[in-house]
């Protein structure tokens, strides 16, 4: 069993690693952390201490109105993931940052174990190095399975949460900014719609499959019963965030929208314009813009547009080329009223598959949405008004580990 010294070798390895590089608040954050846990084992730190003791708030902090630990904590977490997911995914100390409490805790792993027995932190990677043909067939094969889930999903969603009323089940404590943030999606009497993307396919999947384009394919048979690995992770995350705000959602394909649809219900809409083509028909972003580039090295790819840059911000978000394996990706995350304007709509779109996962997840986990709300200056009892965000996701190995909000837009006071 590992001694106190070589769990202080780890943390000096996390220290020095590419994920926690230039991360000097995180780094403090760390060593604090491992500091206390290794000295006063089982004992977490309170929030007050942590902010008057590593991040230098005065002695009349109240973590209601500032919640700077929380948000720091939250982004130590997704580094750790980050970490365990490429660089340490070998290394046999794994130091854990549990949700809900402020102390680290160390284990082993057992001998052998690394990066193909690492456990819950590698279970959903795919491996390294995949060719774009390998990809697009595996977001095919995952995505079929969609249609099926959602079908019968779509019915134990609604079953689930109406037999947990009938039984008066107690919902688990459900954090404020979660109830915050979906506020808007709770008080009408009509359940929100979550419409998926799945775009529109030619092919067969055992031979290959690509993009429908009518200029080429004119009146080819058209599969559109297909989507992306990114869209199925994320109506499952939603679900499980409706489910703990006893609030019934209902599942709907892209394809199968209708503006009718639009004017009478509040919509979550998962996947971009290009993908999500109900999008271009109703009211959408107008600060941070889909488009496919048209020409150049990256004809094909999708980019997020800046209409707007403001200082030290880029013209464009692009992730990762189509032809390299993806590291960086973009995602939009925006809350606009609806072509009904008593209606809201919340746009959660990535660049690629991946990239939507990670704008679903981005407003699911309470650390990031603390960030948010923070920037967007809403308080726990606020009201959420119409934003406009873009996050940068890092990706290893297939899976979103980290996501950074980098530009905002809200609306004026």
């Amino acid at each position: 069993m590992a001694d106190k010294a070589h769990y202080r070798g780890q943390i000096d390895k996390l220290l020095s690693s590419h994920a926690l590089h230039g991360s000097e608040s995180l780094c403090k954050l760390l060593r604090y952390l491992a500091d206390h846990a290794l000295d006063h084992p089982g004992a977490s730190p309170k929030e007050y201490q942590i902010a008057t003791e590593v991040f230098g708030r005065a002695s009349d902090f109240d973590p209601h109105v500032d919640s700077t630990v929380r948000v720091q904590a939250g982004r130590l977490r997704g580094k750790l993931a980050e970490y365990y997911a490429s660089e340490g995914a070998d290394d046999q100390i794994v130091v854990d940052f549990p949700r809900g409490t402020y102390a680290l805790t160390f284990h082993e792993r057992p001998a052998g174990a690394g990066r193909n027995h690492g456990g819950a932190l590698h279970e959903s990677a795919t491996e390294g190095g995949q060719t774009p043909r390998i990809w697009l067939v595996a977001v095919i094969l995952l995505g079929a399975l969609l249609s099926a889930v959602v079908a019968v999903g779509t019915d134990r969603f609604l079953s689930r949460r109406a037999a947990e009323a009938r039984l008066g089940t107690d919902a688990p404590e459900v954090p404020t900014v979660l109830r915050v943030f979906w506020k808007g999606f709770l008080t009408s009497p009509q359940e929100p719609w979550v419409i998926f993307s799945n775009a529109a396919f030619v092919g067969r999947p055992d031979s290959g499959m690509r993009y429908y384009k009518s200029s080429r394919d004119g009146q080819a048979h058209i599969l559109d019963h297909y989507t992306g690995v990114g869209e199925v992770l994320a109506v499952h995350a939603l679900d499980g965030v409706f489910v703990k705000l006893h609030q019934p959602i209902r599942v709907k394909r892209g394809s199968l929208f209708s503006l009718d649809d639009a004017k009478n219900n509040d919509l979550i809409f998962i996947g971009s314009p290009s993908e999500n083509l109900t999008l271009l028909e109703i009211p959408s972003t107008k600060e941070f813009v889909f488009r496919q580039i048209a020409s150049g090295p990256r004809a094909g790819n999708v980019e997020i547009v800046n209409v707007h840059p403001q200082a030290g911000e880029p013209k464009s978000f692009l992730a990762t080329p189509s032809d390299e394996t993806l590291t960086d990706d973009y995602s939009v995350v925006a809350l606009v009223k609806g072509l009904n304007p008593s209606r809201s709509e919340l746009i959660l779109a990535g660049t690629t598959t991946i990239g939507t996962q990670a704008a679903v997840e981005y407003v699911c986990q309470p650390d990031d949405l603390e960030q948010l709300l923070l920037r967007l200056a809403v308080s726990d009892s606020g009201e959420l008004k119409p934003f406009e965000a873009v996050i940068h996701v890092k990706v290893t190995r297939g899976v979103p580990v980290g996501s950074e909000l980098v530009a905002l837009r809200k609306e004026p006071a």
